[in-house]
């Protein structure tokens, strides 16, 4: 389709929209987490016992929560970018082995599935020309 074909032009808008888009929900998702509290932070952390994890829990859903919210609102603004995707990317493979660790389906995992994928890219593609890490 000819019409769409110089949409390639705006590839650092399109980078820009995933950016905005990602840090949004993560942020929104995070928050709640963090505001949760140690019970919140040791019933979050105890998702890494599907990955052979079983010590900390109160440490490790502190720093999921943190990872989702600031990690978020570091997605939005790019900066530290790569970093931030492979930590993000982290989380969402703990959300995927608890979610097949608890036998709750492709359809439960899926979300978590979906934004590993997304984080796995990035990290290759980068934050884009629009973002506090441009080169």
């Amino acid at each position: 389709m000819a019409y769409l074909g110089k949409l390639g032009n705006y590839k650092n808008f399109g980078l820009l929209i995933v950016r905005i888009g990602l840090g949004i929900m993560f942020i929104y998702h995070g928050f709640p987490k963090l505001a949760g509290g140690v019970e919140g932070w040791k019933a979050l952390g105890s998702a890494t016992k599907y990955v052979g994890i079983t010590f900390w829990p109160m440490v490790w859903g502190l720093l999921s929560a943190v990872v989702e919210t600031f990690g978020g609102f570091l997605l939005i603004i790019g900066w530290a970018f790569r970093p931030v995707c492979l930590l993000l990317l982290i989380n969402m493979l703990v959300a995927v082995a608890m979610h097949f660790g608890k036998h709750d389906g492709w359809g439960e995992a899926s979300h978590a599935i979906e934004d590993a994928v997304m984080f796995a890219g990035l990290v290759f593609i980068g934050p884009g020309a629009f973002s506090v890490d441009k080169k």
